[in-house]
């Protein structure tokens, strides 16, 4: 299981809220693995569509094939991220962007989760925001009691936030049972269409 911590605080809270899901996740047998973003420069897509012939980004000096080769060896994926203005950290959602449109094939079908964490406000559209990218691979969204939405402004303040990491546990536990029902149960995917059909309105 990868999670990636979009918060440039190595141990603020949204890495208090992922390790409240990696624990859970732990107990019940799911090995995780965190992707730590912190100030790290990222990229942007520039859509120059080498990562469509190699699978890879052109961008070599980021952690985008770094999180693609992690992604390639997990069977599900957990995001989280601060609340900025209402948006998440660019930086992850720069990564996503990335890691989706350059290998679809190490995403579609493997559960996905979003955690947002924030002061006060903004953070359902944070949530929504870091779901949509999972939406269009054919990901299996992990839900939970809640939005999974945890509170917290200074360092460890989201220890505080009882119905919060509750919500995390809950996510988690909801994670590990889609993953042993994919994993105990019948592996075949829906058959989909083999042909992409895109329609571009404005000509």
């Amino acid at each position: 299981m990868l999670l990636i911590n979009g918060s440039p605080r190595k141990e603020g809270n949204t890495y208090l809220a992922l390790m409240e899901a990696a624990k859970e996740l732990e107990k019940n047998g799911i090995a995780t693995e965190l992707l730590q973003i912190g100030t790290q420069a990222m990229h942007g897509c520039t859509a120059c569509n080498h990562c469509k012939k190699t699978n890879r980004c052109v961008f070599d000096d980021d952690l985008c094939n770094r999180a693609i080769d992690l992604m390639a060896e997990c069977d599900a994926i957990i995001v989280g991220s601060p609340t900025y203005y209402g948006q998440p950290n660019g930086t992850l959602l720069s990564l996503m962007q990335r890691m989706c449109y350059a290998a679809p094939q190490v995403m579609q079908n493997k559960p996905a989760a979003a955690v947002a964490v924030c002061r006060r406000g903004g953070a359902s559209a944070v949530y929504q925001t870091l779901l949509m990218p999972f939406q269009m691979l054919n990901m299996p969204i992990v839900t939970s009691q809640y939005w999974n939405i945890v509170y917290g402004r200074d360092e460890g303040e989201a220890a505080l936030d009882a119905e919060g990491l509750q919500t995390m546990r809950t996510m988690a536990d909801n994670m590990a049972w889609m993953l042993k029902k994919i994993h105990n149960g019948d592996p075949n995917y829906p058959e989909r269409e083999t042909e992409r059909k895109v329609t571009n309105f404005i000509k």
